[in-house]
């Protein structure tokens, strides 16, 4: 074997060496029955054809590597952005355990939350008692300011009633009568993680608000990112925008600090996130805002219904949308747009501008959530570009309504298709019937870039094969300027493999 103490391997050239490659023929031979070369190059053939998009696009009863995840994960991200909370997930450990890894594969950080880890007992017989040990374990193992509870498939289906639950399990000493015990249901069947992040954010706020009278406070106005792979540079960009403009205002769910945690010798189970006494100012803010609307819409709900204003945006990056959230901004707060934030609108029209002529007329396949594909979509055409596929498995007949409407808005939208709850499946037949030239959306694109030959830009959660892109502001026009970077870059990369071995074109200035 070619490997050795003197010199480690990566397993990338270790499985590139003559010995690994016969094993992994010989396995493939002798346990994937394989069909032979000819008939996969064959349904290869067949599966790019337009007669199989359409069979593909009629499915009704299969989903195929769907572009989204389940409710509990976007729960857990939610508890993440509140101050010392615990997120608890009322169901089985091996749940749990995929959403922390998920988490922590894309944020290359520690992601916490225990489980009541309810097996086939609390199955039939229900999880109180998984629900009275686990909250009490919880309380005194990770000294938690909170406890955030959702729940999984398991408990849904028995009907577990968290409410009950947990007043119960107070009665039984398990955390203290008047411990903060929040809770949302969240079942993995239906919806997605922008619905799970919707209830837990919107529970946490119940509990906090129910019991109060609010009292105005002109001005302050609360923020809600919404469920966003890039909170922590995101975040910190709108923050640092409001700071700017002098805005009195209440940061709901901030998980910046938490995924982002500095490595200086001190372990930081909690870190960062919004203080609970300023959730509990937020009932008197004067308005509400969501940097995405289809993540927050049950928490939207609520607030008007205690009187305040409220308004939600489609995750504002670009010119116009970073537009119309400061806008908003500056007539609720009452405060003027400063000119620092002006020259910063500027810089990013001068540098779309400046790289027009590599931007203007490139087609692109987007895909991810319902705010991340409006948005994106309408930055690329700002740039000249024709969004020709945008695709969310979450979508629902409102978004498909609100894209065609945008689409309808800007000339490059005209030859645009709009496909609400589709899934990667889908989308690798739509880019081979009619390529594109960039395909936006999060890891997952990797296997439509190796089917399809189409560049995948990763611009969503989640994005687990390369590293920190989390801690760049997408949002504002510091973000737009990254944004914009980060496409060029991949535009000018695969113009150079192009062209590298022509002897021509092969330019030192792009």
């Amino acid at each position: 074997m070619p490997q050795s103490a003197e010199k480690v391997l990566d397993h990338v050239p270790l499985f590139c060496e003559p010995e690994y490659e016969k094993m992994f023929a010989r396995k493939k031979l002798k346990f994937e029955c394989p069909h032979p070369d000819k008939v996969v190059d064959a349904q290869y053939e067949f599966t790019s054809t337009w007669e199989y998009r359409e069979k593909n696009l009629a499915r009704e009863a299969l989903v195929v590597n769907p572009a989204k995840a389940c409710q509990p994960l976007g729960a857990v991200f939610a508890a993440a952005g509140f101050e010392r909370t615990m997120s608890f997930v009322h169901g089985s450990q091996g749940c749990v355990a995929y959403y922390r890894s998920h988490l922590s594969r894309h944020f290359k950080e520690p992601s916490s939350a225990v489980s009541s880890s309810m097996t086939e007992d609390a199955a039939v017989f229900g999880g109180l008692k998984n629900m009275i040990d686990g909250l009490a374990n919880t309380y005194q193992l990770y000294d938690p300011k909170m406890i955030a509870v959702s729940t999984t498939c398991m408990a849904e289906v028995i009907g577990d009633d968290l409410h009950g639950f947990i007043e119960n399990a107070k009665n039984e000493g398990s955390v203290p009568a008047d411990f903060d015990v929040p809770f949302a249901h969240t079942p993995a069947f239906v919806g997605s993680h922008v619905d799970g992040y919707d209830s837990m954010v919107k529970g946490i706020l119940e509990n906090f608000w129910k019991s109060t009278e609010r009292v105005p406070t002109p001005a302050l106005i609360n923020i809600i990112p919404g469920f966003d792979g890039f909170c922590v540079g995101n975040n910190r960009e709108i923050k640092r925008l409001l700071d700017t403009m002098g805005v009195t205002y209440v940061f709901i769910q901030d998980a910046s600090d938490q995924f982002d945690t500095p490595s200086d010798g001190e372990y930081r189970m909690y870190d960062g996130g919004t203080k609970i006494e300023d959730v509990k100012v937020a009932k008197h803010a004067e308005a509400t805002i969501s940097l995405q609307h289809y993540n927050t819409r049950k928490t939207l709900d609520y607030c008007r219904e205690l009187g305040q204003t409220t308004a939600s945006f489609h995750y504002p990056l670009g010119i116009g949308g970073t537009d119309e959230f400061l806008m908003k901004i500056s007539e609720l707060s009452k405060r003027e747009i400063p000119e620092s934030i002006d020259r910063d609108r500027g810089r990013l029209i001068d540098a779309m501008a400046d790289s027009q002529s590599w931007l203007h007329g490139k087609k692109y396949g987007i895909y991810g959530d319902p705010d991340f594909v409006y948005s994106m979509a309408r930055f690329v055409m700002e740039t000249g570009g024709q969004p020709t596929h945008c695709l969310a498995t979450n979508g629902t007949a409102a978004w498909e309504a609100e894209m065609k409407e945008l689409l309808a808005s800007s000339p490059f939208g005209g030859g645009a298709q709009v496909w609400a709850g589709k899934d990667l499946w889908a989308m690798r037949s739509l880019l081979l019937t009619e390529p594109v030239d960039l395909l936006i959306g999060n890891s997952y694109g990797k296997y439509l870039e190796r089917d399809t030959d189409t560049p995948l830009v990763r611009l969503t959660f989640p994005i687990f094969d390369r590293h920190h892109h989390h801690r760049f502001p997408l949002m504002g026009y510091q973000g737009g300027l990254r944004l914009l970077t980060v496409i060029l870059d991949k535009i000018f990369d695969e113009l150079d493999q192009e062209t590298m071995w022509e002897g021509v074109s092969y330019d030192l200035t792009r």
